[in-house]
């Protein structure tokens, strides 16, 4: 097996366990649409730590480290994008929402036709499965950093949680 900035390369004997792990999350029961994210998102953190050796913490400094693991699963060539999209944009929704007391809602991304998960913040809705998406399909020039700064310097500081 090959290794990625230190990272191993993620491949087809890793993708069995994560058929199971997108069968269990499919296959659950959730009351509604945080509770169906939160879900998504505490997986990707259990899958990051065990096949990735990363750690998603759900803070500010994680976004790096999801942007690797984005890289290697970029590379699969079993790369299932639906599901990928859901796992890892939850992770980066949560973030999101946990960092500035935002809700999820279903809303209608700009210019398309369907209704997506996204983030209210104040009023603002950003799109995490989104750009997910863009980071799996585009590359690079989608970096998460990049675009978790300009999130936060736009929305300003966190939430005061008591």
């Amino acid at each position: 097996m090959g290794c990625f900035s230190g990272l191993r390369i993620y491949s087809g004997e890793r993708m069995s366990s994560h058929t199971d792990l997108r069968k269990r999350l499919e296959s659950s029961n959730y009351s509604d649409l945080t509770e169906m994210m939160d879900g998504y998102a505490r997986a990707a953190a259990e899958l990051a730590k065990k096949e990735f050796r990363q750690s998603l913490d759900f803070t500010s400094e994680s976004i790096d480290a999801l942007d690797e693991i984005l890289v290697l699963v970029g590379e699969s060539p079993e790369l299932d994008v639906d599901f990928e999209v859901r796992l890892w944009g939850a992770y980066l929704g949560e973030v999101l929402r946990r960092r500035y007391a935002g809700g999820w809602e279903m809303t209608q991304y700009p210019g398309g036709a369907v209704a997506v998960p996204a983030v209210d913040v104040r009023g603002s809705r950003l799109f995490p499965l989104m750009k997910v998406f863009r980071r799996l399909t585009i590359g690079e020039e989608e970096d998460l950093r990049a675009f978790y700064t300009m999130v936060t310097e736009r929305l300003g500081k966190p939430a005061q949680v008591n």
